[in-house]
């Protein structure tokens, strides 16, 4: 595979995590470059990983792998985008909490990378060299993920706690995406 389609590749996969990230800053405007920079390695560590877990299952549970992916990212996002939306109409207009905890970048990190595990799959059957593939994307998602966190943080300001309501919209709808992708697609 050559270095251009892996960068399309790459990019592709890293626009939910992108996504999710300007979602992070927004609702933490106050986030410390180590929370952000945390933000984007758990990103890019579980886009790297699961092209990898994908790969070494290859095409042998194809099958279970494509019937569920879509399922886990679409509960994972709509639980966290739920919940943001909800809290978005819990708090006082001035008050903008603040969001991060470890656990839901974590969350957030695997429910964003569902789809590298099926092109993993897709890879072992290309005979694509996963150990070249997967640090690549991995960097290309951390790199995406940290601009992203920043360009949040800079527009989160402007939104007050509609930040908190847009960021679980997007989770929301980045689930619905890859559902109706994996449904219809």
């Amino acid at each position: 595979m050559g270095i251009l389609t892996l960068f399309m590749i790459a990019v592709g996969l890293s626009m939910d995590a992108f996504a999710v990230s300007v979602t992070s800053g927004m609702c933490n405007k106050s986030l410390s470059v180590s929370k952000s920079v945390y933000i984007a390695a758990v990103f890019g560590i579980f886009q790297g990983l699961m092209p990898t877990a994908g790969f070494l299952a290859g095409s042998a549970f194809a099958g279970l792998i494509g019937t569920l992916d879509h399922w886990i990212a679409l509960i994972l996002l709509g639980l966290i985008g739920g919940k943001m939306i909800h809290d978005s109409f819990s708090h006082e207009e001035d008050e903008v909490p603040e969001l991060f905890s470890y656990k839901l970048v974590l969350a957030q990190g695997v429910a964003t990378s569902i789809d590298a595990l099926a092109v993993g799959v897709s890879f072992a059957a290309m005979r694509v060299n996963i150990l070249q593939a997967a640090p690549f994307i991995a960097v290309v998602t951390f790199v995406c993920s940290l601009v992203g966190v920043y360009v949040g943080k800079c527009c989160g300001g402007f939104l007050k706690n509609k930040a908190e309501l847009f960021g679980g919209c997007v989770l929301v709808l980045i689930g619905v995406k890859i559902f109706v992708e994996h449904m219809f697609g």
